[in-house]
């Protein structure tokens, strides 16, 4: 007979009994190691196996009120008959003692007095835990009894391996291997899916395979449990390359198999393999199962073909929440909104109603297509229906209000999530990091990044390019350098952060070496990579150096460029006053299909205007469509109709509550006369102070004179003018504009924070600007 070893448990919590207070003793006893008694012991055994019950809590003797009288009850029943003990007596027994908080107590009697079965063990675990304990007290339990020498059959067994196997006990587990090997038990069905389920939780999904394979008959129910473990630690290839042996052995996969293998098939695209075992299904007639639908809408969901997926649903006889859930879910994922809203209102005439699963999806289907202006009300609506957000809705939701740069509305969400305690998910915190990081606050953002129990990669990029992207390079490189201390291996898009921060900021030769670092690393920089310096550069002013980066990605890296690349070498061209050299590029986007790509068309146009080819600028937008035009301002309507970005012009601020839109071409603000008079007024003091108005940013055929009207009407002088208007206080301005700033706006936000002491937060189409005391953090180059 062996006795248990030391099981060296992973500390588990320290619970309290909701109706006594009662603290469990502190978990920090180990396990004696399992020894094998002598076979020819006297010692009799005590049989822990009675006839099967249904398991059920009752009251069964008067009302007890201390544990004290509990124990003198247990006392006298234990000197009663057996047949006197009946099951009802003995659950009653059992939850006395779960009621006082005697959680050991309560196992003992369950494991000794009472029948076991499976369906007795789920419900005994399931009210154990609702009382407080802790499934490692049910092993210490089993541990102690099977000591001395009780003698436990292989339900028993099999369950406790079970519990190994959630708790990640590894020793105590192999020792349980050992005992089912010598009862002969190890060939049993439920011990072998017992043990695959260990041994793929605990040592790996080898071993597992191993238990399986050991098996001289492989019958249904291991051949489920095989697979099912692979694609429970995403092992998809191999668990699919299991389906396939599966049914070549002529064995049929159960309904629960059946659905797992589906979202194998989702999760690696495949849907050729996912049409095969849907061909499955229908042959098995299991297509009204419902589970086994919503996973077909979910692979065919994710493999974009949304066309099967509604074929799916819509024959589907019975639709549970789960199946709306799933369509509505495709419909957003792939961009499609009006029928993802259209199912929303049939599911309520249907009498389901939606749950805050269906209203994330519709969250965060608004964000995938950018609707980002959408997402705050969408929110305000499902409070109103009654729910509360939880970690996906605010996930989605701040990502929303990263894009919106509206910071106040940033701030009350992460007040939200601290008084909600959902500060711990680690999609919250990185988005909350990425939005102080995106807004300019990197403070804030620090402060998040402290405060994270977890972290991934995205959180260590994001702080680590908000660093480098405002020059604050020896932050950076120690957060890097902890980074690889935690044990993360920096990807590309945390050396592509660095190499952009360097060449914005005229570091040229640091990210050259940044680059030489990435291939050091074993990893391989992209047309990412090659952009962030190309970029960087450009925004800086150094548009030789750009062209000649330009040369060593296509030449010696032989590295195709994309829509960025050509756009930034554009605007290098442009720089350079560059026609011949802009032409060759031009010829390289036409190569590449980047053409009709929106930012490489302005830039194009922003090109042949200043090397002064309007005439090539014409042929361009000929080929984009047949329009005839006099001036640059005719190609940007041309842009405009061709739905190109960029064709409308705004800028917003938030004061209060409100948010005031400025647009080039929309409808006027109520308050524009007061603006134009506070405007008038700044520049005349600007002018005494040196500003002289940029009108070079105007490419139009008018006078200087009409020019400079038409730069005090660009939307951020609006925006800011209108801020210093209705806020008194010595706050930061935040303005928001969706284009790049004119070196004339950029010029005057200089001179009015130094005229009017105030900070301006000015969010471009490119970058933040930061302006304070006549000066901006970008250092003119962007």
């Amino acid at each position: 007979m062996e006795a248990i070893s030391p099981l060296h448990h992973l500390n588990p919590p320290l619970l309290r009994n909701s109706l006594t207070n009662k603290r469990p003793i502190c978990r920090s006893i180990v396990f004696r190691f399992l020894r094998v008694a002598e076979t020819s012991s006297p010692e009799p055994q005590i049989s822990a196996s009675l006839p099967p019950s249904s398991f059920r809590c009752l009251s069964g003797y008067h009302e007890l009120s201390s544990l004290n009288s509990v124990k003198v009850m247990h006392s006298e029943m234990t000197k009663m008959d057996k047949d006197e003990n009946s099951d009802a007596n003995i659950q009653s027994l059992i939850t006395y003692y779960l009621n006082f908080g005697d959680f050991r107590s309560a196992a003992v009697v369950f494991f000794v007095g009472f029948g076991q079965n499976y369906l007795h063990w789920n419900i005994f675990l399931e009210e154990f835990k609702s009382f407080g304990g802790h499934p490692f007290e049910v092993l210490e339990v089993f541990v102690e009894l099977h000591n001395k020498r009780v003698s436990f059959g292989s339900r028993v067994l099999t369950v406790i391996l079970k519990i190994c196997a959630n708790l990640k006990e590894r020793w105590l587990g192999m020792e349980l291997h050992a005992c089912l090997i010598k009862k002969g038990f190890d060939m049993d069905v439920y011990s072998k899916c017992a043990l695959m389920t260990f041994y793929g939780r605990c040592w790996g999904v080898n071993y597992a395979n191993k238990a399986f394979y050991e098996m001289p008959e492989q019958e249904v129910l291991l051949w489920n449990e095989i697979v099912l473990v692979n694609l429970r630690i995403e092992r998809w290839v191999e668990a699919l390359q299991l389906f396939r042996d599966m049914q070549f052995s002529y064995v049929k996969a159960n309904s629960f198999t059946l659905a797992k293998v589906l979202q194998a098939c989702g999760k690696l695209e495949a849907l050729d393999e996912g049409k095969q075992i849907h061909g499955y299904v229908i042959r098995l007639a299991l297509e009204s199962n419902v589970l086994i639908c919503n996973s077909l809408i979910l692979m065919y969901s994710r493999n974009n073909n949304v066309e099967l997926a509604r074929v799916v649903f819509d024959l589907m006889e019975n639709r549970n929440l789960s199946s709306w859930n799933s369509i509505i879910s495709c419909y957003t994922a792939l961009g499609d909104l009006n029928e993802a809203w259209k199912l929303f209102y049939d599911m309520e005439t249907c009498n389901m109603k939606p749950d805050i699963v269906t209203w994330n999806c519709l969250l965060s289907g608004h964000v995938l297509r950018g609707l980002y202006q959408e997402v705050p009300i969408l929110l305000q609506r499902m409070q109103a229906t009654g729910f509360k957000p939880n970690s996906t809705s605010v996930s989605s939701a701040i990502q929303a209000i990263s894009e919106l740069s509206f910071l106040n509305f940033g701030k009350e969400l992460h007040s939200y999530v601290i008084r909600n305690g959902l500060d711990y998910d680690i999609y919250v915190g990185t988005s909350l990091l990425d939005m102080y990081v995106k807004n300019d606050n990197l403070t804030y953002a620090r402060a998040v990044f402290d405060s994270m129990k977890a972290r991934n990669i995205f959180a260590w990029n994001s702080l680590i390019s908000g660093y480098s992207f405002n020059g604050q390079f020896e932050d950076a490189l120690k957060l890097f350098n902890m980074m690889e201390n935690h044990g993360i291996k920096p990807d590309l898009i945390t050396y592509n952060g660095l190499v952009y921060g360097y060449s914005m900021w005229g570091r040229s030769k640091e990210a050259l070496a940044m680059i030489h670092q990435i291939k050091v690393s074993g990893l391989t920089p992209n047309v990412v990579t090659w952009t962030a310096l190309i970029s960087g550069c450009t925004q800086k002013g150094n548009f030789k150096d750009a062209i000649e980066f330009s040369r060593q990605m296509l030449e010696e890296e032989s590295i195709k460029p994309n829509s960025a690349t050509i756009s930034s070498l554009l605007r290098a061209c442009s720089g350079l006053s560059s026609l011949q050299k802009g032409k060759e590029i031009h010829c390289l986007g036409i190569r590449n299909g980047h053409l009709e790509d929106a930012y490489v068309a302005t830039a194009l146009v922003d090109m042949y205007s200043k090397c002064g080819s309007l005439g090539s600028a014409y042929e361009v937008f000929q080929k984009i469509q047949d329009k005839t035009w006099e001036d640059l301002e005719q190609i940007r309507d041309l842009m405009e109709v061709r739905g190109v970005k960029g064709g409308q012009v705004w800028s917003w601020i938030q004061i209060n509550q409100t948010v005031h839109l400025f647009s080039a071409r929309g409808k006027p603000h109520p308050d524009e006369g007061d603006i134009y008079f506070e405007l008038y007024q700044l520049i005349s003091e600007m002018k005494n102070s040196g500003y002289i108005p940029d009108v070079k940013c105007v490419n139009q055929n008018i006078d200087c004179v009409e020019k400079e009207k038409v730069l005090h009407s660009h939307t951020e002088k609006l925006a800011i003018t209108y801020g210093l208007l209705k806020t008194r206080s010595q706050a930061p301005l935040r303005v928001i504009k969706n284009t790049r700033v004119c070196s004339d706006c950029h010029n005057v936000a200089k001179y009015i924070s130094l005229i009017r002491c105030r900070e301006i937060l000015l969010k471009d189409g490119v970058r933040f600007h930061h302006f304070r005391e006549g000066k901006c953090s970008c250092n003119d180059s962007w």
